[in-house]
């Protein structure tokens, strides 16, 4: 039989739709496993008990609440860096434990209001820089698959709740790779949305519009769902995309027409060696694609090495901007104090050129993959990286340059705008562990259906696990 927090967000919300459990056991059910897992893989930062179980009740005693939404009754804790009125908010920093949120945030907002029930706060690294979640103050994010390992950051705590059961879907956010990085390392689904389908909603701003809203859930059609739930539209928002006939979710179920798919497996910012598991995920990909008709052909790189420098510039000035008092400057982790310098060190001028330097970056991209509909690489250059392995507190340079190596692919989306997503297509077994190996596809500015719906195709074609990774410590 089959257990609660087995099933994917869509057929938890149909069994609390259809009587079969209420809203109230599934987060019953939800919080128990959290306390009693989340520890072991550093999922959460704080777990929202009595605000869960008071939601939760107001569902069941309120049918009609949220009636329409797919997602209602189900469980999704809220990333760390994202404001959830009267819970903490750090952003994942020493600098700023004790902060309460004084306010939701728009996501927080329209994921209460689909119904969903907010757990808990996700384990994040500090100002969700680095690609690893190993705070100081908290238990690192570890991957349920080989907790010696990390989950990947910096939604690194959501991807290791939904790996391990804890709530079917999680909220997320990738300002460099942030979803997609830890759906690859725990076997998730990971997208990271358009730049202008998710709103930053109305207590929000876009900047330079690296980062994005999003989900990470273990089938596709539970991120179509997320998706469909998030992109709602604010008051003055400065990027707008047009919204699909129906659904996301409901276009899921419409076969995609036969795509031109662009193989690309060198880095084009950063010289890196690629592990052959990462290269094999994609040459598995590569397999069920032409054995569904679609075209594969090798993609050109996208860009000359220099136009990704604009990166550093945009992602350290990004790091200075957090409002951190000069006399506590020194409690920063040191990468965060290494980015917070750079920062200082582009002046006004630099950083305009910077943003055009990021624009023609994505000029260059279009013009070279105007060919393809959609772009295949692996999601990274590694398998997944031991506790520790990326963290390099003596040398941060080095440290951001590891993470760069690690993870070359993703930053190129945030940078261009694209929608992109992670699949767990592949797994290899590695020192003696079977882990997930992800292939990340991207395609162009605004057609994040034909994402989704490829996505679903191909999990259909060449299925992944979608029950939790079992841990020793669960007792069988």
């Amino acid at each position: 039989m089959t257990r609660i927090h087995e099933l994917s967000a869509l057929d938890l919300a149909g069994a609390i739709r259809g009587g079969e459990v209420s809203a109230l056991e599934v987060t019953v059910d939800a919080l128990e496993r959290s306390e009693g897992l989340g520890p072991t893989i550093g999922a959460f930062i704080h777990l929202a008990h009595q605000q869960a179980l008071t939601s939760a009740a107001a569902l069941d005693a309120h049918p009609r609440t949220a009636q329409g939404s797919p997602l209602r009754g189900v469980p999704c804790p809220i990333k760390g860096l994202t404001m959830v009125q009267g819970m903490p908010w750090a952003v994942g920093s020493r600098v700023f434990a004790g902060q309460t949120a004084t306010l939701d945030d728009g996501v927080t907002q329209l994921l209460r209001g689909a119904g969903t029930v907010m757990t808990g706060l996700t384990t994040v690294p500090e100002f969700g820089l680095p690609c690893y979640t190993e705070p100081d103050d908290q238990p690192a994010a570890r991957t349920p698959w080989d907790p010696s390992r990390s989950a990947g950051g910096s939604s690194g705590g959501a991807a290791a709740a939904v790996a391990a059961g804890l709530a079917p879907i999680a909220h997320g956010s990738d300002g460099g790779g942030s979803i997609r990085i830890p759906a690859s390392i725990c076997g998730l689904v990971g997208l990271k949305p358009s730049r202008g389908r998710v709103s930053p909603g109305p207590h929000g701003t876009d900047g330079v519009a690296l980062s994005t809203h999003g989900v990470l859930s273990r089938t596709v059609r539970d991120t179509a769902a997320g998706i469909d739930v998030l992109s709602a539209h604010w008051p003055g928002d400065g990027y707008l995309l047009p919204d699909p006939h129906t659904s996301f979710l409901a276009r899921c179920w419409v076969p995609p027409q036969r795509l031109r798919i662009g193989v690309l497996t060198r880095p084009s910012n950063v010289d890196t060696e690629v592990h052959p598991a990462c290269l094999r995920a994609v040459d598995k990909a590569v397999a069920v694609l032409e054995g569904l008709g679609h075209h594969v052909a090798e993609a050109p790189a996208p860009y000359a090495p220099d136009r990704w420098a604009a990166f550093i510039d945009l992602w350290s000035v990004m790091a200075l901007g957090a409002p951190v008092p000069a006399d506590r400057e020194q409690e920063l982790r040191p990468l965060t104090r290494w980015l917070r310098e750079h920062g200082r060190s582009v002046t006004g001028v630099a950083h305009a050129a910077a943003v055009q330097r990021a624009q023609l970056l994505s000029r260059d991209t279009a013009v070279a993959w105007q060919g393809f509909d959609v772009i295949l690489t692996p999601t990274l250059a590694q398998p997944p990286a031991r506790i520790g392995q990326l963290r390099n507190d003596d040398d941060p340079e080095r440290d951001f340059w590891d993470q760069t190596r690690f993870t070359p692919w993703t930053s190129t989306a945030n940078l261009c705008g694209r929608p992109s997503i992670s699949l767990p297509l592949h797994r290899e077994r590695i020192d003696g562990i079977e882990l997930p190996i992800g292939v990340m596809f991207t395609g162009e500015l605004g057609h994040d259906e034909t994402l989704l719906r490829l996505s679903v195709e191909l999990e259909e074609a060449a299925p992944w696990p979608a029950l939790p990774v079992p841990l020793a410590v669960e007792g069988g």
